[in-house]
């Protein structure tokens, strides 16, 4: 476990409570590994924090993994749900698990996005008074070792997302984000897409509840062997479908704006 995060200059600390984020599935060949970097990252911007890994019913070693890491550092708390439900409600139940104060992160567990972009998220946080700040492939200083083919599949995804939602944001897929703790943990249980489709309900109902979402750069590194190691055609139909489900449900129905009108926000 000699592995370590990047570098990173001194300035700016995380005022309050960071909580990350993780769903792993089948990642047993990397994840202690990588939940070192995470740790040692942010533990030079950040003195209080804490790394939620949930474990979404994985059929390789991943759990017992995670749970030696978490003996090796008190930092980590492992989650494990039984069966394989995705990476939307593995998110879910992350934030369900995390503290109500302070910020919360998304990370993936591969870290094709490291983890000291948060830094730079909570920066930019802190200065465009924003409520979410997440990463986008599309903002003109990210920079990008990603396949093409992948590019053009989140352009077009991008654009049936504007004509759908109207959203002011170019990229709602990329696996890093930051909110403060108290804006995303009143949404989270309005969220009903347990899949790869979870990002624009959650970016929607932020939106249409009036938060502030900032893009930011990144610097992504791809680190599958090829290009569509885990998602399948399957995957990509049910992201579709599950996309209009999410504007049946917010645009026709209006059914998460009643429910939290009526839950009192």
């Amino acid at each position: 476990m000699e592995k370590k995060g990047p570098e990173i200059a001194s300035g700016d600390r995380f005022d309050a409570l960071l909580t990350v984020v993780i769903p792993a599935y089948n990642e047993a060949e990397k994840i202690r590994e990588n939940l070192c970097v995470v740790s040692s990252t942010i533990q030079q911007f950040s003195n209080s924090y804490e790394i939620i890994v949930v474990n979404d019913g994985s059929r390789d070693s991943t759990l017992e993994q995670v749970l030696l890491a978490q003996k090796e550092d008190t930092h980590i708390r492992c989650i494990s749900v039984e069966e394989n439900t995705g990476k939307g409600n593995a998110l879910k139940v992350g934030v369900q698990n995390a503290s109500a104060q302070g910020y919360i992160a998304f990370l993936d567990a591969d870290l094709d996005l490291q983890p000291d972009h948060l830094l730079e998220f909570y920066r930019v946080m802190q200065e465009q008074n924003a409520d979410a700040v997440i990463g986008s492939k599309m903002h003109p200083d990210s920079q990008l070792d990603y396949p093409r083919s992948r590019r053009r599949i989140s352009a077009c995804y991008y654009f049936m997302l504007k004509l759908l939602f109207g959203l002011n944001v170019h990229d709602t897929q990329t696996g890093i984000k930051l909110f403060r703790a108290e804006t995303i943990k009143r949404v989270m249980p309005y969220i009903r897409v347990k899949r790869f489709a979870y990002d624009i309900e959650v970016l929607a109902i932020l939106n249409q509840d009036g938060a502030r979402i900032v893009e930011a750069p990144i610097q992504l590194t791809f680190q599958r062997k090829t290009a569509w190691t885990r998602i399948r055609f399957m995957d990509m139909w049910q992201t579709g479908w599950d996309t209009l489900a999410v504007f049946y449900r917010l645009k026709i129905r209006k059914y998460d704006q009643h429910a939290m009108r009526s839950a009192g926000k």
